[in-house]
């Protein structure tokens, strides 16, 4: 499996404007006009703030989630899909306590898979895992979709965070952008 680094840095300029910062559970991040992602760089003079993380297998899938999922998952960097969100993720130590099974248990009754798969077509994902990199979020994960997808990405949010995994997240924030 090729591990593939990915940073994002909050600063004057890039190609995607910073809309919103939301705090949804625990401290934000600042707020700064523009975002940039790249492979692994250094954050330059007037950036705010850069998150690291590492694309890598999908941990809590099966064979035939995967198969479904890529068979329907659109791509990333399609032209008309203007709007992005990053969401980083810190779950709590109740969760990382739990067995892998245990978690993959949460997100199995929890409906993850069946909760994302009407919107993979709309909405096209990246997870990117920073835990194990001493990173401040456990998870960072990139969402890009048309502006007119917008109702149905703030739903496919609004299913998960209502959902039993949810309850674990101790650190969540909402960063919204489009495309400049």
């Amino acid at each position: 499996m090729t591990l593939h680094p990915t940073t994002f840095i909050a600063g004057p300029s890039g190609p995607w404007r910073i809309a919103s910062i939301v705090a949804v559970r625990g401290e934000s991040l600042p707020l700064a006009p523009a975002l940039r992602v790249s492979d692994p760089s250094r954050a330059g003079d007037g950036d705010s703030w850069m998150l690291r993380g590492t694309a890598s297998n999908l941990r809590y899938t099966s064979h035939d989630g995967l198969t479904e999922l890529r068979a329907a998952q659109s791509a990333l960097g399609r032209p008309e899909a203007t709007c992005a969100v990053l969401i980083p993720i810190t779950k709590s130590a109740a969760w990382w306590a739990l067995a892998q099974d245990e978690r993959m248990g949460v997100f199995q009754r929890a409906h993850h898979h069946a909760i994302g798969m009407p919107y993979v077509r709309a909405v096209a994902r990246a997870l990117y895992h920073s835990r194990d990199r001493g990173e401040p979020f456990d998870f960072l994960t990139w969402f890009e979709f048309a502006p007119g997808d917008t109702p149905a990405f703030d739903q496919l949010l609004a299913e998960l965070r209502a959902s039993e995994e949810w309850g674990y997240v101790e650190r969540e924030v909402d960063i919204r952008l489009t495309r400049s």
